[in-house]
């Protein structure tokens, strides 16, 4: 069992300790969390306390994580819509709405829970909660991921991310008309201290490198494909932001409602990667989804 403390700031002071700890790591649910501080998981200063806690400043957070490996994901088949398959490596097409992989609450109807039913073997360098997910995007993005099968593709396709050699593009709706045809965006990302479910540009951040161009514009609306240096948590929806070009229907970080979509506008569309035994590069596009589509055409005709 692992166990991390957590020392509360004073931005966090009078939040509800379920809120605090929950935003600490995106994995980890606040229905999650309260069921650890029921179980007596959670300590503050030495103490259990309630769910409903209110934390003061600099109080002294422990929290005893329990071992996953005692949820039961179970496989579950579906009509996977997968783009290329072999003994080492797989690669998804991800619809949007679909979450890549389980937590504890939600442990059924995800891309992994597909996977297991698809697949006998996968990876299992991430635990059981993520068998075979080398990297991800978020439930509302659709696109390509690729899937490590055994441990040795695993490690090849891990290093080929942290290495840079990844070719990932997106393409993406966002608000505003911007007027340059290309731009690159160098802001390190780190939590937004004042929503730790959130991300931010943050001084102390980590690297993040998004390169992006101009595809088409419709006024108000711009059609981009972005495609990424590094990979980190929102980069390309943070980024934009940061600019002040928020993606279109993105909930978190953009005006909500303002386009016939159910979040936000951003589909993983151009994936390649080095095969981890052959090292032939490989590279797969997946075009936009319906939904998406019909978007830019009611755009288009609002112009």
């Amino acid at each position: 069992m692992d166990t991390i403390t957590y020392t509360v700031r004073e931005e966090e002071k009078n939040a509800r300790i379920d809120k605090v700890i929950s935003g600490l790591n995106q994995e980890w649910s606040r229905t999650q969390v309260q069921q650890w501080i029921k179980d007596g998981h959670v300590l503050v200063n030495g103490a259990q306390v309630k769910t409903n806690y209110k934390c003061s400043l600099h109080d002294e957070l422990t929290v005893d994580i329990p071992e996953p490996e005692n949820l039961d994901v179970e496989p579950e088949e579906m009509n996977l819509d997968i783009y290329y398959e072999d003994q080492d490596v797989l690669v998804v097409n991800k619809p949007r709405g679909m979450v890549v992989h389980p937590a504890p609450g939600h442990l059924s109807g995800t891309l992994v829970n597909g996977l297991m039913a698809h697949c006998k073997d996968l990876s299992g360098i991430n635990g059981v909660l993520r068998p075979g997910i080398v990297h991800r995007i978020d439930k509302d993005t659709s696109g390509l991921l690729m899937v490590a099968k055994n441990d040795l593709a695993h490690e090849s396709l891990v290093n080929q991310l942290v290495n840079k050699t990844v070719v990932r593009k997106y393409k993406a709706i966002v608000h505003g008309n911007i007027p340059h045809e290309y731009g690159t965006i160098d802001a390190p990302l780190g939590r937004d201290p004042r929503d730790r479910q959130s991300m931010t540009v943050v001084d102390n951040g980590k690297n993040a490198v998004t390169h992006f161009h101009v595809l088409e514009r419709f006024g108000d609306f711009t059609f981009i494909e972005c495609q990424l240096e590094t990979g980190r948590t929102h980069q390309i929806r943070v980024h934009m932001k940061y600019i002040g070009y928020p993606l279109a229907g993105d909930p978190k970080y953009g005006p909500k409602k303002t386009i016939d979509l159910d979040g936000q506008a951003l589909h993983a569309g151009v994936l390649g990667f080095n095969h981890p035994r052959t090292d032939e590069f490989l590279q797969f596009e997946a075009p936009l989804p319906a939904v998406f589509e019909a978007v830019l055409e009611q755009l288009r005709n609002n112009c």
